[in-house]
């Protein structure tokens, strides 16, 4: 399949591409993006989307793009999370150079701004607590109440201001507002905050400030001082843009950046937000940032998702103004579809039970030759035994089989991937009807590659002998939850997420190193859990199965 790489922004991002030509003028090569993540979590696929907008399109007009930490938040941050989302971005195969930036970089600079601002009579420290403030703000419907300190003089809110960041008042007790407009339709412009009191340890600058600025003030800030033309955003900070804007006018700094929106990715059957995933995390119900039922990009990388199928994913959904849901199944489709063509053929049975083959010689065995990929004769071939006794699935054999069942039933034959033709005769049951074995015999003239061509049997099933079988952990992952229209939160929390089972595998499949990907014939796509294997025993997860019903279409713009 074709690799939609930063090009396909060309088709599919057509109103950004209108923004950045009126902002940046002729010369595009000047547009300077940035990717602004908050050290409070790890990265998930709805940051895939804006990574891949934000470094596509500087790349596309050879441009930059800027990596910056937004770290204004000290009690919610941490520094282990910017290894992890750094170590994600390259992942994702985007380079920042040495355009590596942090918001607390830029502390001095916004508390300076912020004095400007009082100077100016454009902001105020206001000590209405937070319920009274939050009565004071007004409805949609009704403007809302100036605060009583909103006329204070400005030497005065200068000093409490200075007050405020020697660490003089507890938290909550004083606020630094902007003084906008209390009646405006827009209530973000009614007085917002910029400054609040927060005694917490930062996990850069540690205990030096008292106070630390709101986003919405530091944001506009941060894109000024690096000179960022171009400030890509999420739909829900569309209602904020003027506030962004009035930051940009008033803060004395050369470059006034423009704000532009687009619609978050929206993933059915999937858990997106931030919040929610950290009490997943911290609750222990997932075995960390991780865990391979996740939709963070650590958990994908772990799963085994490609970094090439999450960037063809994000392009194909493309980038528009509406909001949309898009089906799971898609980003599973450029997952299958890349797996596809890079990932050896394997023989592995998930719920094995024997294959007995009654005439072929006791304590004989040979060697067989497989294709590692049936499409792609570069990836070599392999050698596994093959003798008289076999582990085969055991869903693989029926005794009273419909007409289209195409496997192992009393008188039916198929083929034995690889080696022979075999029929079933009979089978062995324990005392409460469990399957134990099955029994079959054998045609010697059948052998693949033999050139035998006078019957073709209809089914071809796989297999793992017995004597060189090894046993690996394979982990059958499903969706967190599930789409529910009808429940309160939109959707149905899944009672079973994971299921292990205790599998049999060649030796060229078990030996496949941490993080490599194969194919179990019939059974799916896996990858070697790099967490969760040992020496003595490899454990798979499921990436996904070898089908779906979602059929591709050419990306489409807004």
């Amino acid at each position: 399949m074709p690799n939609l790489d930063h090009t396909a922004l060309a088709e599919t991002a057509g109103f950004i591409h209108a923004v950045i030509k009126d902002t940046v003028g002729s010369d595009l090569t000047k547009i300077v993006t940035r990717f602004p993540p908050e050290p409070n979590g790890c990265l998930h696929i709805g940051h895939a989307k804006s990574i891949c907008l934000n470094f596509g399109m500087a790349r596309l007009y050879g441009g930059v793009c800027n990596m910056r930490f937004d770290d204004t938040n000290p009690a919610k941050e941490d520094g282990e999370y910017v290894e992890s989302i750094l170590a994600d971005v390259k992942w994702l195969g985007f380079d920042y150079g040495d355009r590596l930036f942090f918001a607390s970089d830029y502390f001095d600079i916004f508390y300076d701004r912020a004095v400007r601002l009082i100077e100016k009579g454009l902001a105020y420290v206001c000590e209405l607590p937070a319920e009274k403030m939050r009565e004071y703000r007004g409805t949609l419907s009704a403007p809302g109440i100036p605060s009583p300190f909103r006329d204070r003089p400005a030497a005065e809110s200068l000093e409490l201001f200075a007050r405020m960041r020697a660490g003089d008042f507890p938290d909550g007790a004083m606020t630094l507002r902007a003084r906008i407009d209390m009646a405006s339709p827009n209530i973000n412009m009614r007085d917002p905050v910029i400054y609040r009191i927060a005694r917490a340890t930062h996990h850069r600058a540690g205990d030096k400030w008292s106070v630390y600025p709101m986003y919405d003030y530091a944001h506009p800030l941060e894109d000024a001082v690096e000179g960022v033309t171009t400030s890509l955003c999420t739909l829900e900070f569309e209602d904020h843009r003027p506030l962004y804007d009035w930051v940009a006018a008033n803060a004395e700094l050369p470059a006034r950046p423009v704000q532009t929106e687009f619609a978050k990715l929206r993933l059915t059957n999937t858990i997106m937000g931030k919040r929610y995933m950290r009490e997943l995390v911290m609750s222990g119900e997932v075995d960390g940032w991780d865990d391979p039922r996740l939709a963070t990009l650590s958990g994908m990388r772990r799963r085994g998702y490609t970094p090439e199928a999450i960037r063809n994913f994000c392009y194909s959904v493309g980038y528009a103004k509406a909001d949309s849901r898009t089906d799971i199944s898609q980003l599973e489709h450029f997952v299958r579809e890349g797996l596809k063509a890079k990932a050896p053929v394997v023989m592995a049975v998930l719920d094995p039970v024997k294959l007995i083959i009654d005439n072929y010689p006791e304590g004989q065995s040979e060697t067989v030759t497989l294709d590692n990929h049936p499409g792609d004769a570069s990836m070599g071939m392999r050698e596994t035994v093959f003798s008289r006794e076999l582990f085969i699935e055991r869903g693989d054999y029926m005794e009273d089989a419909p007409r289209k069942f195409f496997r192992l039933s009393p008188g039916r034959e198929v083929r034995l991937k690889g080696a022979y033709f075999v029929t079933a005769t009979h089978a062995d049951y324990g005392a409460d009807g469990e399957l134990l074995a099955v029994h079959a015999t054998y045609d010697p003239a059948t052998k693949s590659g033999s050139g035998f061509a006078e019957r073709r049997p209809k089914g071809t099933i796989h297999w793992v002998s017995t004597a060189a079988a090894v046993p690996v952990t394979a982990r059958l992952l499903d969706y967190l939850v599930y789409d529910d229209p009808a429940s309160e939160a939109g959707v149905t929390k899944n009672p079973v997420t994971l299921t292990e089972v205790s599998a049999v595998a060649e030796p060229f499949a078990a030996a496949a190193k941490p993080g490599q990907s194969v194919q179990f014939m019939r059974n799916g796509y896996f990858c070697v859990d790099y967490k969760l294997t040992t020496p003595e025993r490899t454990v798979f997860n499921r990436v996904v199965p070898l089908k779906s019903g979602y059929k591709a279409e050419t990306p489409k713009g807004d």
